[in-house]
């Protein structure tokens, strides 16, 4: 029997995976009550929002992949905001910058998080408002023991929010110090945020739905957007060093409603891979499949030989190039770049030894457009480890600064949900002390730049990294799954599908293995750079493997032995009904539960 750091659950009645066992078990806790997933989902997303706070909030977003039991067929639920109607080149331009900042105020797309949780609820959901916001009233109101990266992170900002950002000093440095791990912590202003929600949906009378869109009313129209109005007005400091103030208006909060897509999709050895479409990431990852099944080899599946590892970076690499060059809050052509046509041109630049060079496909015979920053390869004019820049996720270097979440659930009736909320993290912008969260800073994604395809325009959605997962086979859902992580996330997530679904590994095993990621690719974070050539590895991959790599012309970075990948699943097998779960035992945080 093959060891793991836990087993992969199996049952029948229903299976949570999330990034934090709080939500895990806040979620299993809906389903033993009747709920169904997407009940169950959004319990654990609004849990999520106070037990990991550096890593996701109520100011952030979340992208979701859905499939009902009485409709299989896939459906992406959109909860990321755009930007608003002042987020034009123009006006950064005017403030002197090439970049949009990697944190404050002026860095925030409109939220898109809550409604996209309500609007779940709404349409797939059974329980009221109430009970699935019951758990997270709880835990902020009454307090929950802090991990210990919540201290870390206040740490690492804590000049910042004691001299720039008072009212998330007032939040995070009780007494002057960051909070201690296990601390009990109450966020009462959140808490009250909430029941507010609540409170606005039982003034719409006894029906459910009447309920919900109430409380999408209050956010969006009602006291939260007027509190994120009154505080985007006024003046802090950012990661430029200098002080702006927000653009997010009451109007930008009212003219946001989530929505559902359909998805991008890929048929893959005998399964349909689902993802968001090409205004986020998510594509990379049916690209990279495509290119490696072009390559006609069955040695490039292995994420453990060089030979394997090897053939996977050089596809990456090439998907995010074409990442860089066409995806975005536009027309792109999708037909196109997931065309087998185009993945046998892509595979024929595989090469056998490691490239260091960025280089977009031509789909259609159209010619790639890059950002002058990308074509100058980044130019690391700031300080990369600023630690309120970025997404919260693994440094080049391997040095865990967190992550952000990711929650997948099945029911015993057979719907499925695999979503992956982030941004508004606490270090990302000053709270709003009136709400008890910050917004986000998802609009450095964008580029200061005319005629690409993710340059800054009003209501444009940045190109989000967020990126969850689902699989059907025979036209069900059988697999569910994601990773926190930024740029790695479709990366990390090529390891996994490949052990599970071709390597035959269950959930746990796969999860377990040692993980690796190519650095080789413009990064979608402030300060936007791009190391050619690095790939990143745990240290518990052989040596002989990476001395193989080596020699093909990787420049191979070693990170610690449990550091990379933060991957949860979930399985249904249709034909009998057995569920299965499993979570990342790295960061001893992630949590897998269910019967």
């Amino acid at each position: 029997m093959t060891f793991t750091t836990r087993p992969t659950l199996q049952g029948t009645f229903g299976m949570v995976s999330s990034t934090h066992w709080l939500a895990s078990q806040s979620a299993m806790g809906i389903l033993e009550r009747g709920g169904n997933a997407f009940d169950a989902a959004v319990t654990a997303g609004f849990v999520l929002h106070v037990v990991e706070p550096h890593l996701n909030g109520p100011g952030g977003e979340v992208p979701a992949i859905v499939a009902t039991a009485q409709d299989p067929t896939p459906k992406v639920l959109c909860g990321q905001g755009p930007a608003p109607a002042g987020a034009t080149i123009a006006h950064f331009r005017s403030l002197g910058m090439d970049l949009i900042p990697g944190s404050g105020p002026l860095a925030a797309a409109v939220p898109g998080a809550v409604d996209a949780w309500l609007l779940l609820l709404r349409d797939h959901g059974t329980c009221s408002l109430e009970e699935v916001l019951e758990p997270a009233i709880g835990y902020a109101g009454a307090g929950h023991p802090l991990v210990g990266r919540v201290g870390d992170t206040v740490a690492a900002v804590r000049s910042l929010f004691a001299e720039h950002w008072p009212t998330s000093a007032q939040l995070w440095l009780r007494g002057g110090r960051p909070p201690a791990a296990g601390e009990l912590f109450t966020n009462r202003a959140y808490a009250q945020t909430l029941r507010r929600l609540v409170d606005a949906g039982r003034a719409a009378g006894a029906d459910r739905e009447a309920q919900i869109e109430a409380a999408r009313r209050a956010w969006a129209e009602g006291f939260v957007a007027e509190a994120i109005d009154r505080f985007s007005r006024q003046p802090f400091q950012d990661s430029s060093g200098r002080p702006h103030a927000g653009l997010v208006t009451g109007a930008d909060l009212a003219g946001f409603r989530a929505s559902w897509e359909e998805p991008a999709t890929l048929d893959w050895h005998g399964c349909t891979v689902a993802k968001t479409g090409f205004w986020g990431q998510g594509p990379v990852l049916l690209q990279t499949l495509a290119i490696l099944d072009a390559l006609d080899d069955p040695a490039v599946y292995d994420p453990s030989t060089a030979a394997g590892i090897h053939a996977q970076a050089e596809a990456l690499k090439l998907a995010f190039a074409d990442r860089e060059a066409w995806y975005g809050d536009g027309p792109a052509p999708a037909k196109a770049l997931l065309s087998g046509e185009y993945a046998r041109e892509r595979a024929g630049l595989v090469g056998e030894r490691a490239s260091a060079r960025l280089r977009p496909g031509r789909p259609e015979g159209a010619e790639p457009r890059l950002p002058a920053h990308v074509r100058r390869g980044g130019d690391g004019r700031v300080d990369p480890a600023d630690p309120t820049t970025g997404e919260p996720t693994v440094q080049s270097d391997g040095v865990t600064r967190g992550d952000t979440c990711h929650v997948d659930v099945v029911d015993r009736w057979g719907n499925m949900i695999s979503a992956t909320p982030s941004g508004g993290w606490l270090q990302s912008s000053p709270t709003i002390p009136d709400l008890g969260f910050p917004l986000g800073s998802r609009l450095q994604m964008f580029w200061l730049e005319e005629g690409l395809a993710s340059s800054l325009a009003p209501g444009r959605r940045p190109r989000t990294t967020l990126s969850p997962t689902m699989v059907h086979r025979d036209g069900k859902p059988v697999l569910a799954f994601g990773t926190p992580g930024g740029d790695q996330q479709d990366q990390w997530q090529l390891l996994f599908l490949l052990r599970h679904l071709v390597g035959g590994q269950d959930l746990q095993e796969a999860i377990d293995a040692p993980m690796w990621h190519t650095i080789s690719l413009p990064g979608s974070f402030y300060p936007r750079d791009i190391e050619p050539g690095v790939l990143v590895a745990e240290d518990r991959l052989d040596e002989e493997v990476l001395a193989a790599l080596r020699a093909r012309g990787h420049e191979v970075r070693l990170s610690g032995a449990w550091t990379l990948g933060r991957l949860c699943a979930v399985t249904r097998d249709p034909g009998t009904g057995v569920l299965a779960a499993g979570a990342n035992p790295r960061g001893m945080q992630g949590y897998a539960c269910g019967r």
